[in-house]
């Protein structure tokens, strides 16, 4: 008994006879079917792990740890301050909610929170660098709380913005909306990095490609991978029950990157400014759910 068969809507009665409304009957039943079956295809196939109701509930609690942390970050950010600085804030307030800072001691880093200034493009190692007027400043946190992992990730001004500074922010923001509304259930993960790709590099901007969203909630990178670049119609297609991040890196230079000696550090090759924003996201029945919303105006 399928509802595409049938053409039953979901506030008629249930053709089984029950006397309830279709959507509180067989409904229920045939997508809790229709749930298993793609889990166990997404696991077996890619190794993605679909969440559940109470999976998601618990993700979009860290999530709303993981906005309460950014929004603290934000109320401090000032010239002046050590990058140093904003982990401890990041590192208490986290740890006084009953949470752990997922990038601590994680493949060895040394930090409780990714800060990027200017030209670093991600994986920035929180120290004595202090922040100057007319910089920029990314802030990427991830709390887990209660075993589940959510992040998320903004980028700041710093006293007075440049212009340049002002250009790369907007389209790297633009780059994450443009990119979550790609997200639907029979899309592909390509035409998410299509969305981003195209937009970005139609506002003389450049994708990195070296780091990617992925998969997140029972650990802090699951499968799948979701690049910012690609061809519509190519990847993985987007199910219910995905939960991923989009968290396009933009360059207002060349794509090109260098690691620095720590290891960790991503800075622009030609020293270009690079911007980044970040959110988690469901894939639900009709489209998206951001699981760390905020505003992308």
């Amino acid at each position: 008994m399928k509802n595409r068969k049938l053409k039953v809507h979901r506030n008629d009665p249930c053709p089984c006879g029950s006397g309830k409304k279709y959507k509180r009957c067989c409904l229920r039943k045939e997508n809790s079917k229709d749930m298993e079956a793609d889990k166990e295809l997404y696991l077996k196939k890619y190794s993605i792990r679909l969440k559940e109701e109470k999976d998601i509930n618990s993700i979009r609690k860290a999530g709303r740890l993981a906005l309460d942390t950014l929004d603290l970050v934000e109320s401090q950010i000032r010239p002046g301050i050590a990058t140093d600085d904003i982990n401890t804030l990041v590192h208490n307030f986290t740890i006084k909610n009953g949470a752990t800072p997922a990038p601590l001691n994680y493949r060895g880093f040394p930090k409780s929170v990714c800060v990027s200034v200017n030209e670093v493009i991600c994986h920035g190692i929180p120290g004595e660098r202090i922040l100057k007027d007319g910089d920029i400043v990314n802030v990427d946190v991830t709390p887990i709380l209660n075993g589940y992992y959510s992040d998320i990730n903004k980028t700041f001004f710093v006293g007075t913005p440049r212009p340049d500074a002002q250009k790369i922010v907007r389209v790297a923001r633009k780059c994450l909306k443009r990119g979550m509304a790609a997200v639907r259930p029979g899309n592909s993960i390509g035409d998410i990095g299509w969305a981003i790709q195209s937009y970005a590099e139609g506002q003389g901007c450049s994708v990195v490609r070296e780091f990617v969203g992925h998969g997140v909630g029972f650990g802090f990178h699951e499968p799948p991978q979701v690049p910012h670049y690609g061809r519509k119609g190519e990847g993985i297609i987007l199910i219910p029950g995905m939960v991923f991040t989009i968290e396009p890196m933009i360059n207002l230079g060349k794509k090109d990157l260098n690691i620095l000696d720590d290891n960790w550090t991503a800075v622009t090759r030609d020293s270009s400014l690079s911007a980044q924003f970040e959110q988690t996201i469901l894939v639900t029945d009709n489209g998206f759910e951001s699981l760390t919303p905020f505003d992308l105006q």
